[in-house]
């Protein structure tokens, strides 16, 4: 009776096992269709023409590196139900390299350094509108603003040299004069 409940217990184990994988395998095949959607979106936002093209192979490859980690951890899980001793480390690392695979495939393109600098542009004018919103905000409240005390700074230092250069002509005029 006692091998029957150990067996009855296996089973169940075996069964929660491959619910908890089969529900992890669908969770990432849905990220990795999330991922492939809004890389493709952001490509046809930015690029166009041949780096579009390549975007999308790019994203192809990725989706690829994706689904050959998802058959060999499928099989790898197969082959521990089976009986076969596979380290959850094996798994991890499975994942862990089909990550690092789609996300070289897929920053290699000329589409994502396009996409990127695009990003980077978009980032760089707001921060410009946004410093400008400040310094007028500063300017209608009566503050100084961080280019007004630059400019101040600036004029202090040209100051500074100019009253320098008189003072070296001083000095000369002043020793022309004692000679």
């Amino acid at each position: 009776m006692s091998d029957a409940t150990g067996s009855d217990e296996v089973d169940e184990f075996v069964e929660q096992i491959t619910e908890t994988y089969v529900t992890a395998l669908d969770q990432s095949i849905d990220a990795q269709s999330e991922f492939v959607e809004a890389w493709t979106e952001a490509v046809e936002q930015s690029v166009s023409g041949p780096q579009a093209e390549e975007g999308y192979e790019g994203s192809l490859r990725a989706y690829d590196a994706w689904m050959d980690a998802a058959e060999t951890s499928f099989d790898r899980m197969g082959d521990a139900v089976e009986g076969d001793e596979v380290a959850p480390g094996e798994l991890r690392d499975v994942w862990l390299r089909a990550a690092n695979d789609a996300f070289k495939e897929t920053m290699s393109t000329t589409a994502f350094a396009a996409a990127t600098g695009q990003s980077v542009g978009d980032a760089l004018d707001l921060r410009e509108g946004a410093e400008e919103a400040s310094e007028e905000t500063l300017h209608a409240l009566g503050f100084a603003s961080v280019g007004d005390v630059r400019d101040v700074g600036e004029r202090l230092v040209e100051t500074e040299r100019r009253l320098h250069a008189v003072e070296q002509k001083l000095d000369r005029v002043l020793d022309a004069v004692d000679e």
